[in-house]
């Protein structure tokens, strides 16, 4: 039984940004299935399986795309992406964090994991929905995945 397919995953613990993001891919039609995890361990158990199974077990889900805050409860995002970036079976799942921190720290730990992009949220309403609009086109309709991904 192969992973049930997911165009995204968003995982994001602030109730404005998650509202927002969802807001504007579904306003821009760039995506039909989202699935929203709200802390680091529901996004590890949503992709892995509850009990995260062996290495050579089947995966719950295999997203296109993850969006992943980095300060998230019980899991921080730092960690989420090592484990996905560990496994060869998720390994290449684009991940882009989406986050509100500038640490030079934050950004060369995620880059050393293997993070696909980084981008600081804007402040302002409009310059955050236009991020979000820009990466949705670019990963879910312009970027093409390798064969079986």
């Amino acid at each position: 039984m192969s992973p049930t397919p997911v165009e995204l995953l968003v995982v994001e613990d602030n109730p404005s940004d998650l509202e927002l993001t969802l807001h504007t891919l579904r306003t821009h039609r760039l995506v039909n299935d989202v699935r929203v995890a709200r802390d680091g361990v529901e996004a590890i158990e949503f992709i892995f399986g509850a009990g995260q199974p062996a290495a050579d077990a089947e995966l719950a889900h295999h997203p296109r795309l993850i969006l992943l805050d980095l300060k998230l409860p019980r899991l921080d995002g730092l960690e989420v992406l090592q484990r996905l970036k560990g496994d060869p079976r998720t390994r290449t799942i684009p991940v882009v964090v989406l986050t509100s921190s500038r640490e030079d720290r934050d950004i060369v730990d995620a880059y050393r994991l293997g993070v696909n992009s980084y981008i600081v949220k804007p402040v302002d309403f409009t310059q955050f929905a236009s991020s979000v609009r820009e990466l949705g086109l670019y990963w879910l309709l312009l970027n093409e995945p390798p064969s079986g991904a």
